[in-house]
């Protein structure tokens, strides 16, 4: 069994990257928002709209983890306003699945966050992201990343891929 190590803190001195799957309708709205009203928030965040949270593939943020990402976010519409009916339930359940699984893996679980931002909620937006910067810069690197080499960081060495 592989067990994924933890990078040391004293390895603190980076800008964590984080991947951020946001809702059509909602949150990208909101992340929209945010700009337009000049809302300061840090730059470490990669936007990936989707049509809906409820349609994210676990796979896709899996593959953010191992790609290189320290962190992970989810954003989409309130519970009971998603423009697909229900799809912010479904993406909720599947959080829930992938926040168990990155646990099993050794993750913490702050890497992982989802969020409920609608259209007009700017300021949230930035807050939101602040906090996760913060989050993850206390917790150092993803143990997951792929290294300079191109495997993955394990405490037995490296697994190429």
């Amino acid at each position: 069994m592989v067990k994924v190590q933890e990078i040391p803190k004293e390895a603190i001195d980076f800008e964590p990257k984080i991947i951020g799957f946001l809702c059509n309708w909602c949150s990208y709205a909101g992340a929209d928002l945010a700009g337009t009203s000049r809302v300061q928030y840090p730059t470490n965040i990669r936007i990936v709209r989707v049509m809906c949270t409820g349609r994210i593939d676990p796979q896709l943020v899996l593959n953010a983890f191992r790609y290189g990402a320290d962190g992970v976010l989810i954003a989409g519409c309130h519970e009971g306003d998603c423009h697909y009916i229900g799809g912010n339930y479904r993406a909720y359940r599947k959080y829930l699945l992938l926040k168990e699984f990155l646990r099993k893996m050794g993750m913490h679980e702050k890497r992982l966050r989802l969020e409920w931002v609608s259209a007009s909620e700017g300021e949230q937006f930035g807050k939101v992201v602040r906090e996760m910067v913060d989050d993850i810069k206390e917790l150092g690197p993803s143990p997951l990343g792929i290294t300079a080499t191109g495997g993955i960081v394990v405490d037995e060495g490296e697994i190429k891929i």
